[in-house]
């Protein structure tokens, strides 16, 4: 038999799988190298585009309405560890506000825990609630609680992966005092955020908040004088007495808050017993101070509508 002169069948489909996986390198070659462009061209594209980008992470930071330009206030409500259901009633009523253009952290205050039911239940508190400070200091009223609560705060919130200040605004409040947070917010919006104390004047019938100091129903600072009062010596050598008259002290001596403003008639105490501290409830209230009872917390929150947002279902029927 005569050896053929013709390659086989089989060099024959291997020359042919060859050069046809070549011709498929050299495509996918060429179709990179436009495929690469366009998407260089893209970026440019999008680089130079007016509307923002913005990455999952930084949105999942954000809130939909929220702004670098919102206010930020905390609010420390100085109460006692056992005031269990003080404090659920509490986050009843700050919780259901939505103050706009703002961050308002609630925070309940109060110093050392002393017994086991408080460290369990605390705890409890805290993994549901994350809303407490307890301030290293034994319980107390006027012997230099709202000191610890102030100068405690930088070292607390100030940190490098969060924006400084930590926030604008820093107000104390007593747990029977009722705060309008959209008021407050709307109140302070116009207002200098450094070297300002702000308030209810005392004495009642004064309206110049120069003169003494405002009352502990609920005062605010900005944040750099929380940063003061953690440094200066003078509220260190001076922490007893009535708490919001021993503030407006050390403030006097040390010549701050230059910045006041007087929050006096939005601000007052229940009308009854009618003193001179006294005021009808009224639509521009920002705070009424001393709700002693279940009786005088429904009727302040009867006058303001707080339920008017309650939205109809077939699970209630609430008259």
């Amino acid at each position: 038999m005569k050896p053929s002169s013709k390659p086989s069948e089989g060099k024959r489909f291997i020359l042919s799988s060859l050069t046809f996986i070549f011709f498929l390198c050299a495509f996918a070659s060429i179709n990179e190298i436009r495929f690469e462009s366009l998407f260089k061209l893209g970026r440019c594209a999008l680089s130079n585009s007016p509307l923002p980008l913005s990455s999952s992470s930084e949105m999942s930071t954000l809130a939909p309405n929220s702004s670098s330009d919102d206010i930020r206030i905390l609010i420390g409500i100085l109460t006692l560890p056992d005031q269990y259901h003080r404090r659920h009633f509490l986050r009843l009523i700050y919780g259901t506000q939505t103050p706009v253009g703002a961050q308002v952290d609630v925070k309940f205050v109060f110093c050392n825990l002393t017994k086991e039911d408080q460290k369990v239940l605390v705890a409890l508190e805290i993994m549901r609630y994350d809303d407490i400070i307890i301030l290293n200091c034994i319980e107390n009223m006027n012997k230099g609680k709202t000191y610890t609560f102030f100068s405690s705060l930088p070292e607390i919130f100030n940190s490098s992966d969060r924006p400084y200040p930590p926030y604008h605004y820093v107000m104390k409040g007593d747990d029977d005092t009722y705060l309008r947070l959209d008021k407050l917010v709307e109140s302070l919006r116009p207002l200098p955020r450094e070297d300002l104390y702000y308030g209810y004047v005392i004495p009642c019938p004064s309206m110049d908040p120069f003169v003494h100091y405002m009352s502990g129903m609920g005062y605010l600072v900005s944040w750099d004088i929380a940063e003061w009062i953690r440094e200066s010596e003078i509220p260190k050598n001076h922490l007893e007495g009535p708490e919001d008259k021993v503030f407006g002290e050390w403030l006097r001596d040390g010549h701050r808050a230059k910045n006041r403003f007087n929050a006096k008639w939005s601000m007052y105490n229940y009308p009854e017993p009618p003193t001179r501290c006294t005021h009808e409830l009224w639509p521009d209230t920002i705070a009424v101070h001393l709700l002693k009872n279940q009786e005088k917390w429904i009727h302040t929150l009867k006058y303001f509508n707080v339920t008017t947002n309650l939205k109809p279902s077939k699970l209630y029927h609430i008259p």
